[in-house]
């Protein structure tokens, strides 16, 4: 009896770690024929993790680590991360599963999570920011800005954009995904019409310490739309001309009788 006891303690001091385990599902690995050696095989990861903060939950889902969704729990309904994969948000055949997730989610925050309290060391990643634009730079021309937040532990993070110092709004969600080695990583999207002056900054602050990272973002190596396109019709023309060159020198050369 004494053995059980200490198997179901030792079973209750290891239930935390369950929390943050990623559940993934990849195509099994089986033997391949020689003529489909040139198949690959792909990764759909879903990923549930509770954690005592805010928010207390969240379920992700990515195919080949690019994240595809995040689960909005109080509406009950996926919401994509790129407006290319709203199609796929409606799927609901596993629904019951994610209830099921949800579920357990709370029952071990409400009563394991506060037994343990204090007793297993908490990891910590400090946040790193980087931003970006999501189309080529053109001025002039609405554009999106990508604030990718990496090396993220526990995900619990607030995002904030600044224009000049001045905060911004009308930022989209900000999307946390789980990526290998236990960690995880998060996208935020502004829209901007980027102009030359302009100084953004993302300002990411990790809840659990207060620790703030801010990455800045000014326009370098672009090209106002309007000298692109006349620089692009220049090359063009430049490369026609030149063609039509080649071709009388040709021509010519062809035409003119051998000696000898």
């Amino acid at each position: 009896m004494g053995h059980e006891q200490n198997q179901g303690a030792a079973l209750l001091q290891m239930l935390p770690l369950l929390w943050l385990l990623p559940h993934s599902w990849a195509v099994p690995e089986a033997s391949t024929p020689v003529w489909r050696d040139d198949l690959q095989n792909h990764t759909f990861l879903h990923t549930v993790y509770c954690q005592d903060g805010s928010p207390s939950m969240g379920l992700s889902e990515a195919y080949d680590e690019d994240q595809l969704f995040f689960f909005d729990f109080s509406q009950n309904t996926r919401v994509p991360r790129l407006p290319e994969f709203a199609d796929w948000a409606q799927e609901q055949g596993d629904a019951a599963a994610i209830l099921f997730d949800k579920a357990f989610c709370e029952m071990m925050i409400q009563q394991i999570g506060p037994q343990l309290d204090g007793k297993i060391p908490v990891s910590r990643g400090f946040p790193i920011a980087e931003v970006f634009t999501l189309k080529p730079l053109e001025f002039g021309k609405p554009n999106t800005l990508v604030c990718f937040v990496s090396n993220l532990f526990p995900p619990m993070l607030t995002v904030n954009w600044q224009h000049h110092s001045v905060p911004v709004e009308g930022s989209g969600p900000t999307f946390v995904s789980a990526v290998d080695g236990l960690s995880f990583q998060a996208f935020s999207y502004l829209n901007i019409t980027p102009e030359p002056s302009d100084i953004f900054s993302c300002i990411v602050t990790h809840e659990i310490d207060r620790y703030t990272a801010i990455a800045y973002w000014v326009p370098q190596n672009a090209l106002p739309s309007d000298l692109l396109e006349n620089v692009l019709c220049g090359v063009a023309f430049g490369l026609g001309v030149l063609g039509i060159i080649v071709g009388i020198v040709l021509i010519i050369y062809f035409r003119k009788p051998c000696s000898g």
